[in-house]
């Protein structure tokens, strides 16, 4: 072992079980590890900045492992994986860290992003990558609920409840940013969160909830009680998985070599 070996991925992911490997179904890190298995001729345990639900998209994925000699150079290895990943999988980038580099434990912030469609009107070059809400939302209701979640707190409200047994749910979230865009020539709305780490479906419980005030169902404050009462049954819906977004995911400058 020389070192580690990052990559970096984008991923469409309507065709797969999710992000972590699981037997007998395609998922991204599964598909991936074959991929190297056959770039690398030898069995390669990966490292995952994050897990993402069956749905859910990334742009900016990172996974590592152990890198060794006999490696092909960075270059030929990228070019090798896009030969060998399935349709849906694109490596966008290679790189060398040191061999205490881990994907998930050296990360210092994550960003997603979810996409709204709302309105009577469906999308249609952006289906299946937005949730399609058949009404008009209230922009300045939702920025002001969002501020009760920005800081350190307790996220068990936003989190699959099974998930959170036995584990902190303490997360610090940075930003969450609701802006109006145009894509492809369709009206939608971006909800970007970023923050240290998150908790399983954590985002889409958090922007299942916003949806709730923005349509006039909720006022702003009821965010803050979500948020104190610890409890899943307090928040709002959990929104579709194919809105949601891995961004990005940050590493001090250091950990590159």
């Amino acid at each position: 072992m020389i070192g580690s070996t990052v990559l970096t991925l984008s991923y469409d992911g309507s065709g797969f079980a999710g992000f972590a490997r699981q037997p007998g179904l395609s998922t991204v890190q599964g598909e991936v590890e074959a991929a190297l298995r056959t770039a690398l001729r030898r069995e390669v345990g990966t490292v995952g900045a994050g897990r993402t639900d069956a749905g859910v998209h990334a742009l900016g994925q990172v996974m590592s492992f152990a890198a060794m000699e006999a490696d092909p150079s960075t270059g030929q290895l990228l070019r090798s994986l896009n030969a060998l990943t399935p349709r849906g999988i694109v490596v966008t980038g290679v790189r060398r860290a040191g061999a205490e580099f881990s994907a998930r434990h050296s990360a210092v912030a994550r960003e997603y992003r979810y996409r709204i469609v709302p309105g009577p009107v469906p999308p249609l070059f952006t289906a299946p990558y937005a949730w399609s809400v058949p009404h008009a939302l209230d922009l300045h209701a939702i920025r002001e609920a969002a501020t009760h979640l920005i800081g350190e707190h307790d996220f068990k409200s936003f989190c699959v409840t099974e998930s959170a047994r036995g584990m902190r749910t303490v997360r610090r979230l940075d930003l969450i940013e609701v802006s109006p865009e145009h894509i492809l020539g369709e009206h939608a709305i971006t909800v970007r969160v970023t923050g240290n780490a998150f908790l399983h479906s954590m985002v889409r419980t958090i922007v299942g909830s916003l949806v709730e005030v923005g349509s006039g169902r909720r006022g702003p404050e009821w965010m803050a009680e979500v948020r104190a009462a610890c409890d899943r049954a307090a928040a709002g819906p959990t929104a579709p998985a194919r809105g949601l977004t891995l961004w990005h995911v940050s590493y001090p400058e250091e950990c590159w070599l």
